[in-house]
């Protein structure tokens, strides 16, 4: 018999929120996260609905995964996900129209959210739901933080207000408003969170430093130990005459 994996629930929860951030680390949701932050009051609007489809749909991928075949898991998960994203638009339109209206189109793009899809497939998929509704929480967490921290920056420093209070002072430089400003404070923040989580660029590059390398083409044609040359020097051992 298999030995039951022991799962540690505050890592589950606290892993999304800097060393495995959906957004900053992971990259994924980023046209949701430059569309809607410009303002703090967009992003938690945001943050919440993504948060409670996520942990909502983890749950019910996590209880059906081994009833779900996996020919059609994915057309599955996405009918699910949407299922609660509807639930949760209906809400919104109920009793925060304004934020319905601030939101638009990306509140019912929850959807398609790579965020949402890629933890049912990578995660809820495999687990069980306690662990699969934490990790849901824990990104959901870290993506709400990543938006409030982007929306807070963009309308302080773009508007001079922040959740819509005037600010003392006359700072409004519009480009943080626009999409380079907003682009500009995305990649300060993945700076920062790289730093913080201790994560270093790995130092090989070309086709042997590619996990893809056995499936891709190119590197077939060009032969590995020809990808293998390109490499700097310090990337490269020398073992029988062969760069490995």
């Amino acid at each position: 018999m298999a030995e039951k994996k022991k799962y540690n629930y505050l890592k589950e929860v606290t892993k999304g929120i800097v060393k495995e951030n959906p957004v900053l680390c992971l990259v994924l949701g980023t046209c949701p996260t430059l569309a809607v932050s410009t303002a703090a009051s967009n992003a938690i609007g945001m943050g919440v609905a993504a948060t409670i489809v996520l942990v909502c749909s983890n749950a019910v991928i996590s209880a059906m995964r081994k009833i779900i075949p996996d020919k059609v898991r994915i057309p599955a998960y996405i009918t699910i996900i949407a299922a609660f994203v509807t639930l949760v638009q209906m809400i919104v339109k109920a009793y925060a129209p304004s934020i319905d209206e601030s939101l638009g189109i990306y509140l019912p793009l929850i959807v398609v959210n790579c965020i949402i899809l890629g933890r049912a497939e990578m995660y809820a998929s495999k687990n069980p739901v306690l662990p699969s509704m934490l990790d849901g929480l824990g990104m959901g967490i870290g993506f709400t933080a990543t938006l409030l921290l982007m929306g807070s920056i963009r309308e302080i420093l773009g508007n001079g207000t922040w959740f819509g209070l005037d600010l003392p002072g006359e700072l409004q430089i519009i480009i943080f408003l626009l999409p380079p400003g907003g682009f500009f404070v995305f990649g300060m923040l993945i700076a920062l969170a790289s730093k913080i989580s201790g994560k270093k660029p790995p130092k090989a590059t070309g086709c042997a430093g590619c996990p893809m390398a056995g499936k891709c083409s190119i590197a077939k044609d060009e032969g590995i130990d020809r990808a293998c040359s390109a490499l700097p020097e310090d990337s490269q051992t020398e073992k029988g005459g062969e760069a490995v």
